[in-house]
């Protein structure tokens, strides 16, 4: 696990943000992100690419707790 700020992480910031570019990609707006720059993204798209990360984070991190339950882990 990395830690940023004293807080645990559960996947290093390269993964993160790749897994931010994949989903940009799906919802079709990486057009608009130049040398990694966001900037050009509005509100929306931005909140459209964090909404999609964050649900699918949560369905990860719920069925990983499950796994540890049912493994007797937790």
């Amino acid at each position: 696990m990395v830690k940023y700020f004293n807080q645990p992480r559960m996947l290093p910031n390269n993964v993160l943000d790749q897994f931010k570019y994949e989903v940009a990609q799906e919802l079709g707006v990486t057009n608009q992100i130049q040398n990694d720059y966001w900037g050009n993204l509005s509100a929306k798209d931005c909140g459209r690419v964090g909404g999609k990360i964050g649900g699918n984070m949560v369905k990860i991190m719920i069925q990983k707790a499950e796994e540890s339950l049912t493994n007797g882990k937790i």
